[in-house]
């Protein structure tokens, strides 16, 4: 443990020494993500700081306070008496926080903005093009759709809520499963035609492939041996973070990639690859208790659990279905569709006209 005088924790990282009668409010923020995570470890990472510096910080509260807060042990920390009852005053600070920042005297208000953390994929292709409809049954509303691999830090207001994969750990926050996620390979017509299908996991490394790597993606120790054994014996062509980009190489015949089965409601032509390997993603949405409730929070939330619904969308159930036993989405001009199937873009290349 570092000594009093700073040793070993960065400058920037230091602070003033702490008046008498004043709360060190710093380490009552770095004591509630420890009390969260229940190591200084698992804090340093969400905080971006080194565990020298919360270290510091501890100590400076604990002085502030007068008592010690936690115990450390080979497994992580476990607090005092004291240290829960400073843990449920640090929330009732961030709750405080919370209902400053996002105005708490309009609670029963819907204008205003909500800052939605969504993947980069289900954003573009699912959720945007659905906004429109949204917006018109709630004018006075702006969401502030941010689309992106990493998950977005709820608690530290990062975003009022998220569509997101990862299953989040902390106990302060409110998670509903949406829906799940399915994916198989996919090629283009154009890409079948100039290379054949692959019929059995092997043939993968005779094929072009087109590799998504990111957050929030299945890492490559969930890949099962022979499939992995297979990528790395083949021709990776293109590595890609954006869901995105990703699609829209598969769709121009870069190569064969892992996309959702609800591509092909969409008017998506590009081709399932049946090689008895797929994978599956729950969706979580998850909000902080306070942003849930504001009128304009609910409303939102209400609305994404219903276009989520495997009752009207049965690609998001808990079973797979195979993309060619899917029923097609009919009247919905989606981004997919205008590029999938208005034209193979390696097979003809032209002009897009205007539907």
């Amino acid at each position: 443990m570092p000594s009093s005088n700073g040793r070993n924790v960065p400058k920037r990282q230091r602070l003033a020494p702490i008046r008498e009668g004043v709360l060190d409010w710093e380490g009552a923020r770095v004591f509630l993500e420890i009390g969260r995570t229940g190591s200084f470890r698992a804090a340093s990472q969400a905080l971006h700081q080194s565990t020298n510096a919360l270290r510091h910080k501890v100590d400076r509260l604990e002085k502030s306070v007068g008592e010690t807060l936690l115990t450390r042990h080979f497994d992580g920390v476990r607090l005092t008496t004291e240290g829960e009852r400073v843990l449920a005053a640090a929330r009732r600070m961030e709750a405080i926080t919370f209902a400053l920042l996002r105005g708490d005297n309009r609670i029963g208000s819907d204008h205003g903005e909500i800052k939605l953390a969504v993947t980069d994929g289900l954003g573009t292709a699912w959720i945007g093009p659905q906004l429109g409809a949204y917006r018109r049954a709630h004018p006075r509303q702006t969401v502030n759709l941010l689309c992106r691999m990493p998950a977005a830090d709820i608690l530290r207001l990062e975003a009022d809520l998220a569509v997101q994969f990862v299953r989040p750990q902390a106990k302060d926050l409110k998670i509903v499963k949406l829906a799940r996620l399915h994916s198989l390979p996919f090629a283009s017509r154009s890409y079948i035609a100039a290379h054949g299908t692959p019929t059995t996991i092997a043939e993968l490394a005779e094929h072009d492939i087109v590799y998504q790597t990111a957050d929030q993606v299945t890492p490559p120790e969930d890949i099962p041996e022979d499939v992995r054994d297979a990528l790395q014996r083949g021709n990776i062509v293109m590595r890609t973070n954006s869901s995105t980009t990703h699609y829209f190489a598969v769709v121009s015949g870069v190569g064969m990639g892992m996309l959702p089965t609800y591509v092909r409601c969409m008017g998506s032509s590009l081709v399932p690859v049946d090689l008895k390997y797929r994978t599956q993603h729950d969706v979580w949405l998850v909000y902080h208790p306070d942003a849930g409730r504001l009128k304009r929070v609910q409303q939102l939330i209400e609305w994404l659990i219903e276009i989520f619904s495997p009752r009207r969308f049965p690609w998001f159930g808990d079973h797979f279905i195979h993309p060619d036993d899917l029923p097609p989405i009919k009247g919905w001009l989606h981004p997919y569709d205008v590029v999938a199937n208005r034209v193979d873009l390696a097979a003809k290349p032209r002009l897009l006209s205007a539907p």
